[in-house]
């Protein structure tokens, strides 16, 4: 970052290295240069703005305010640059780190099992997964992508849909065999309903009666913050409830949940997207990352 013949990455790159080693002689080594030319950069950049920016003992160095919001910037400008630099370099051949944030049972069920063949297509990118149901901070730099259900709200983030999932309402043989079937919507109120304890943009189940789509409230005596865990209460026989297809595919295939009331259902799909910081700037190793989840996640009919 040159203007006017002045090294200023250089001489933020001296500065920082003063500051980490404590020491002139310290920052030298690092640099591989004599102490007294590291102690020629700090000085010209303190007369070049006008400040002090460390007091020198023969002991000890400290920073001044001035010092210590120099550094601040400094740290940031360069971070900026080497991630800039960083990802025009993966565009010839993606490499590096991705972190991917999704849904606890998402990831488990669907995201996991995708990863050993994107391994094998992309050795050089390492994917660091994160299993939660806490929504990941994509802008504050928590996560380089994350997986998200439903409506997404307004955000600079860039969003590519990756799929969607439909809902069926489910309940163990033995739940059944004990509680009886449930032959209408409006047999729901003599049976446990498990549902989900977060608020959602529909406060019921809804069903399509007489060609007419409605919400019916549910209770029950258990609730849960996600799918999983409402499932796992399903298969123990503690109620019915409905989750999405991804959750349970397995569980009716094997016999162990049974699909209720699907002449009810109205085929209510939610949407899946996955969201990152795009533009000219976004990293290769996202952009192949994000590619193969859709290719792979759109495929699936059994959602």
């Amino acid at each position: 970052m040159r203007r006017d013949g002045i090294d200023r990455t250089g001489e933020m790159s001296a500065f920082l290295a003063v500051i980490t080693a404590g020491s002139l002689a310290g920052a030298a080594r690092r640099l591989g240069l004599t102490p007294s030319a590291v102690s020629r950069i700090v000085s010209r950049l303190e007369s070049r703005l006008g400040v002090r920016l460390i007091v020198r003992t023969t002991r000890s160095l400290r920073l001044t305010a001035e010092g210590e919001a120099y550094g601040r910037a400094a740290r940031r400008i360069l971070a900026d640059l080497d991630e800039t630099e960083r990802a025009l370099a993966d565009q010839g051949r993606p490499r590096g780190r991705v972190r991917v944030s999704t849904a606890t049972a998402h990831g488990r069920l669907v995201v996991v099992p995708l990863l050993a063949d994107f391994a094998a297509l992309h050795p050089e990118i390492v994917v660091e997964i994160d299993l939660s149901d806490e929504l990941a901070d994509v802008l504050g730099g928590r996560a380089d992508v994350a997986i998200r259900f439903g409506p997404l709200a307004d955000s600079p983030l860039t969003a590519r849909r990756l799929g969607d999932t439909g809902r069926t309402v489910v309940a163990s043989p033995a739940y059944l065999a004990r509680a009886g079937t449930p032959q209408a919507p409006a047999d729901l109120a003599a049976h446990n309903c498990l549902d989900f304890s977060f608020r959602r943009i529909e406060p019921g189940w809804p069903f399509r009666v007489g060609g007419q789509d409605h919400l019916l409230a549910v209770q029950g005596s258990m609730r849960a913050n996600n799918g999983e865990t409402l499932v796992q209460l399903a298969l123990a026989g503690v109620g019915i409830t409905r989750v999405g297809n991804f959750h349970i595919t397995e569980e009716l295939a094997a016999g162990r949940l049974v699909p209720l009331l699907a002449p009810f259902n109205p085929g209510d799909r939610e949407a899946i997207h996955a969201v990152f910081v795009g533009g000219a700037a976004m990293p290769a190793r996202v952009r192949v990352l994000v590619d193969f989840l859709a290719e792979r996640m759109r495929g699936n009919a059994g959602w």
